[in-house]
């Protein structure tokens, strides 16, 4: 599988070259991770080399402010490896929280007062929406007593 994904990727040009950036990223990650103590290289992470200007991404501001602390020390050690940074741009990483799921709230009517609003339903004209609606609301909560 591996084998026809990357002969897939080395085909095009195009997408020979993207192949390439993204291995040459990964090589960077790698490097970087070398050179940073292990909670602060789990907390960020090689996004872009362009020009000699290598751009990281951190997971929040104190990681930023540490990298941004680290930069001409990182620039020397990628160059000690072989690598051409002259700079490094330190970008925060926006992580959007997944809102919370809605908890349903199972309600139910008493038997009583299921029978007064099919009473009440009933007096309505055929046709009324609220007739409907309300037995509607008189058959879900029967259906869900049963569930």
């Amino acid at each position: 599988m591996t084998q026809l994904i990357n002969r897939y990727l080395g085909s095009g040009d195009s997408l020979a070259r993207l192949q390439d950036h993204a291995a040459r990223l990964m090589r960077l990650q790698n490097v970087l991770a070398q050179h940073l103590p292990p909670a602060l290289a789990a907390a960020c992470s090689v996004a872009n080399l362009k020009s000699g200007t290598l751009v990281l991404l951190a997971d929040g501001g104190a990681v930023a402010a540490r990298l941004k602390q680290m930069a001409p020390t990182l620039t020397a050690q990628f160059a000690a490896t072989g690598v051409p940074v002259t700079a490094i741009q330190v970008k925060v990483k926006v992580n959007e929280a997944p809102e919370p799921a809605r908890r349903v709230t199972s309600r139910s009517l008493s038997e009583s007062g299921a029978r007064s609003l099919t009473d009440f339903s009933a007096s309505l004209p055929a046709d009324s929406p609220l007739r409907e609606a309300l037995e509607r609301l008189v058959s879900r909560s029967r259906r869900d007593e049963k569930a």
